[in-house]
């Protein structure tokens, strides 16, 4: 190999090595943090096991259960690996399980002493989940090809910042706002790199993104400004006031960083089609004025932006259907329903989201009117406008 091939090599993977490096150690000190125990976990385990034999069961004629079932279940982790232990499960919704014989189960074993107390807490779904996400990434690869390979890398990468780098900043006391706008420019950087390489399209799509992202964000936060709905106000404040109290968590930012990562994946959508397309646009047709591609990629943007408002908007008003039935069951006076906490923020969320989705659009389309014709096509050809 020459030596201008191996120049050429390294200016294109040393960076995003060292970067990379960088990166890691940036995750590895963040995980460095001791947890504050919240509850006390001494003498409680989590194990698996496998129901024998239903000894008293709690189904009614009804078809509905009351009570407990004694089941037999035998352990196949844990201290009492292989040993049949005698427990109850409960009926209730949120914990124990409808126990049949051969089912997989996980049992709450609390010990003290000689004495272990064992109940059913809930049927074994891991297996499942890892076999459907598993599936999902296999059927992304084999309908997408090369492109659904790197589409599957960059979903593995997303899901990995939100677990190991947004959560840990924001246990450090970290601003929620700004950790996710962070993570949602590291994320939509990688995965626009997988997907389209070191290209302008790439840079234009990452910009337009980050920007759509932090619109939501800034929406958010004027309509939490207009109408009193903060952080504070969600359903679950109880709990994170427990954090808060012990780990200086800035509970009032969760409400507005969750929103900015839910938009990330449409806002994300939007922006690589726009930039995709114009740039396809602009190398059928060089001779383009930077007017005519504007107009082009804006006729893209708005046939995209409604669907994916409303993508947005179904999504949160999907999340929010118990709510809402409650509400007509109870037929409640719609100053209360509109004026509830619940209600103020579905729509924030909703309309906060959109106005990211939206506003993307312009900006999408005016990084790449400028960048794609940024250098002009000679007689002689020059690269396609999405190439750095």
């Amino acid at each position: 190999m020459s030596k201008k091939s191996w120049l050429r090599l390294s200016l294109r993977w040393l960076p995003p090595l060292v970067l990379a490096a960088v990166f890691f150690a940036f995750v590895w000190y963040l995980n460095g943090a001791d947890k504050v125990p919240l509850v006390s976990r001494e003498g409680q385990a989590f194990e698996k096991g496998v129901v024998t034999e239903v000894l008293q069961d709690n189904l009614q004629a009804d078809g509905s259960r009351v009570g407990e079932q004694v089941v037999r279940v035998k352990m196949t982790t844990g201290v009492l690996t292989g040993e049949e232990v005698e427990m109850t499960s409960s009926s209730g919704y949120l914990f124990g399980a409808p126990c049949t014989v051969g089912m997989k189960v996980v049992v709450m074993q609390s010990v003290a002493g000689d004495t272990t107390v064992s109940s059913v807490y809930a049927q074994d779904r891991e297996a499942a989940i890892y076999l459907f996400a598993a599936l999902y990434l296999l059927v992304l690869c084999l309908v997408g090809g090369k492109q659904g390979i790197k589409g599957a890398s960059g979903l593995v990468f997303t899901f990995g910042c939100v677990l190991w780098v947004y959560l840990p900043m924001v246990y450090r006391g970290w601003s929620p706002f700004w950790s996710a706008v962070a993570v949602c420019a590291v994320t939509t950087l990688v995965t626009m790199y997988l997907i389209g390489g070191p290209t302008r399209k790439t840079a234009v799509a990452t910009a337009g993104t980050v920007a759509g992202v932090v619109i939501a964000g800034l929406s958010a936060t004027a309509f939490s400004a207009a109408t009193g709905i903060t952080g504070w106000n969600v359903s679950d404040i109880e709990s994170l006031l427990t954090l808060w109290s012990t780990s200086d968590i800035q509970v009032g930012g969760l409400l507005f960083s969750g929103l900015l990562i839910s938009s990330l994946g449409a806002v994300m959508d939007v922006t690589m089609s726009i930039a995709s397309s114009m740039g396809e646009i602009y190398a059928q047709n060089p001779s383009m004025t930077r007017r005519e591609l504007f107009r082009a990629g804006m006729h893209v943007g708005r046939d995209m932006m409604g669907t994916d408002s409303n993508t947005l908007i179904l999504a949160f008003a999907g999340g929010s259907v118990s709510m809402l039935l409650m509400d007509y069951a109870y037929d409640l006076p719609y100053y209360q329903i509109i004026n509830s906490n619940n209600i103020g923020i579905a729509v924030m969320q909703g309309l906060s989201g959109s106005f990211g989705v939206v506003l993307s659009v312009p900006v999408t389309v005016v990084l790449a009117t400028a960048l794609y014709t940024a250098r002009r096509p000679s007689a002689a050809g020059v690269p396609a406008p999405e190439t750095l």
